[in-house]
């Protein structure tokens, strides 16, 4: 139900403001999943308490004015251990929402006493039953699924709520059902399912059969309809956008300009629009990095974000998406990220991301539909 003929107002250029930062507290990850992204996740380099002060100089206000989250993301965030992550979030104020995207495996009641206390949200990363989590492994290569679980079921015995993240290499049948009802047996009341992508160092190739890629997303929906107990990200955001459509009312589903989605790093290196280009050099476009917060202030960076000249380049690839593709009113141009490294620049178009990952995903939607 891409909304064909039609011209979308939407996210044209960077927000002036985001609506949440990335902040990477360490590089260090105990995990060596086979699908990451990160480069250096098996060294510690830790952000100093100065980024995140000059990070929250910036954020402190946007939070006040309106709903706003820091999301902490790794490597693994909880390998900065407690005390230094505490001493991280401490220059934040009362109203920023604080989330972390972790793997669990270090989750116990001290942690589970540090989520309460700072309020932090918690997501987890599991890719389902055990035989689903082989790519998940620690770095002497042994499964990491046991301690994922033990470090669920602290959040369960404590009663903090959590929301769950899981990759799906190879799209089959059986597959959705399989992972809604586990999920649902998990106890996660969000659910956010990520089609494996070729990103980062993860070189492993994402293309995959177009009617098995759309299937699972039909089968997705029916297993929610079923038991709609769980917020399912993709899933929701379709309807949302399939609604707009009929109504008439596509045009106004995306904002109307793109979120900058900061990325800090551990060293207050920034990087916008997509946190898998951190760390990462290119001889034309050099590191990514649109500034540095510990040598200016976060909003004066991202204000000229747009003139850094991958940004200038992905940009005008948006635009090429939203004169091309049908699609464009429902993810609004895709992800620098996937554009680089799928493509190897940021002016094209169509990726194997954008093809799994949002057009058979509504495809996906519409099937179950004309089904039902």
């Amino acid at each position: 139900m891409a909304a064909r003929g039609q011209s979308f107002s939407g996210m044209r250029g960077l927000a002036a403001v985001p609506s949440y930062v990335v902040m990477q507290p360490t590089t260090l990850c105990n995990l060596d999943c086979a699908y990451c992204y990160l480069p250096f996740r098996a060294t510690d380099q830790r952000m100093p308490v100065a980024v995140a002060e000059a990070v929250a100089a910036a954020v402190n206000p946007w939070a006040v004015a309106g709903r706003f989250s820091v999301v902490w993301h790794g490597g693994e965030p909880l390998a900065a251990g407690p005390e230094h992550l505490a001493d991280l979030i401490a220059p934040f104020g009362p109203e920023v929402e604080h989330h972390v995207q972790t793997n669990a495996t270090l989750i116990n009641d001290e942690w589970c006493d540090f989520f309460a206390r700072h309020e932090v949200r918690v997501s987890v990363s599991v890719d389902g039953p055990r035989a689903r989590n082989g790519d998940r492994v620690n770095r002497g290569g042994q499964p990491a699924y046991d301690r994922i679980v033990r470090g669920v079921a602290a959040l369960r015995r404590r009663g903090l709520p959590f929301s769950a993240l899981a990759v799906v290499s190879r799209p089959e049948r059986g597959l959705a059902t399989e992972l809604y009802d586990y999920f649902l047996d998990l106890g996660c009341d969000v659910l956010g399912i990520n089609i494996e992508e070729t990103e980062g160092v993860n070189t492993r190739d994402n293309r995959h059969d177009a009617s098995a890629v759309t299937a699972f997303w039909a089968e997705l929906v029916a297993a929610w309809r079923r038991a709609p107990r769980i917020h399912l990200r993709e899933v929701e955001w379709s309807l949302r956008y399939a609604a707009a459509v009929l109504d008439g009312s596509a045009d106004g589903v995306l904002p109307r300009h793109l979120d900058p989605i900061p990325t800090i790093g551990h060293d207050g290196s920034v990087t916008v629009l997509s946190p898998e280009l951190a760390g990462f050099t290119h001889p034309r476009y050099g590191d990514f990095s649109s500034g540095n917060v510990l040598r200016a202030p976060l909003a004066e960076i991202l204000g000229v974000a747009a003139a850094t000249p991958w940004v200038g380049e992905f940009l005008t690839g948006v635009e090429a998406c939203r004169v091309s593709c049908p699609y464009f009113g429902f993810c609004g141009g895709g992800h620098a990220a996937n554009r680089y490294f799928e493509l190897g620049r940021f002016d094209g178009t169509e990726t194997e991301h954008c093809r799994n990952s949002k057009i058979r995903l509504l495809e996906g939607v519409l099937e179950h539909a004309r089904e039902h």
